[in-house]
């Protein structure tokens, strides 16, 4: 069994996730970032996407200049299997899907891959950016792209909340918790990590091909 408040660093693989006890932190907490908000119809998906600017560490969190990305309501509404239309796509678009399960109750980060969550049940209330960072509604239907990074844990949940992870091809995700003493260390990976050159959810135009690589077009 893991014992998280010993945790400050591991390699997590999708057996290590299952039978864990979904614990959640108590006070929701916010006044940090700024939401931008924008809309693009692409394929069969009217997008609407915010960004959020976490580019100030936080504790032992370092976040990152790149904005994290939400997507909001990709989901069509006839849609029978919410987490089988996620996985295609996110696989569609390079990003091939990891794994099935919720948002840890704890702030972590991860140190060498930037990470995609998709909402595919229920509704929860996500902290972004360390333990002073803004809290961030997310329902069925929503994706999150946090750059690597961006601390997050969910502070609140309900309705059976489950989400879909996916990075991109070749990299596995690490997990990184909230300690000063490693911010330097952990800086050094994140500088490492490459952009992923195709959105997820938008593919070869808009999102973070012009979010991430060209951000003054945006």
């Amino acid at each position: 069994m893991i014992n998280y408040a010993d945790m400050t660093c591991f390699i997590y693989s999708e057996q290590s996730l299952s039978n864990r006890p979904l614990r959640l932190a108590g006070a929701l907490m916010a006044d940090r970032g700024f939401l931008a908000v924008s809309h693009m119809h692409r394929g069969d998906v009217d997008v609407t996407i915010e960004t959020l600017n976490l580019n100030e560490a936080e504790g032992g969190v370092p976040n990152s200049p790149l904005p994290l990305v939400i997507y909001r309501n990709v989901i069509p509404p006839a849609t029978k299997d919410p987490a089988q239309w996620l996985e295609q796509r996110f696989a569609a678009h390079h990003w091939p899907p990891q794994w099935r399960y919720i948002i840890y109750p704890f702030t972590h980060f991860h140190a060498d891959t930037h990470e995609l969550l998709g909402v595919y049940a229920g509704q929860a209330q996500v902290q972004f950016g360390g333990e002073n960072g803004p809290v961030i509604p997310l329902t069925a239907g929503d994706v999150v792209l946090i750059p690597a990074g961006v601390g997050h844990k969910a502070v609140r949940s309900e309705n059976d909340f489950m989400v879909v992870g996916a990075y991109p091809p070749g990299m596995s995700a690490d997990l990184c918790r909230d300690d000063p003493a490693r911010l330097a260390a952990v800086r050094r990976r994140i500088a490492k990590v490459p952009l992923p050159a195709i959105d997820p959810i938008t593919g070869d135009r808009g999102g973070i091909t012009t979010l991430w690589h060209n951000p003054e077009q945006a």
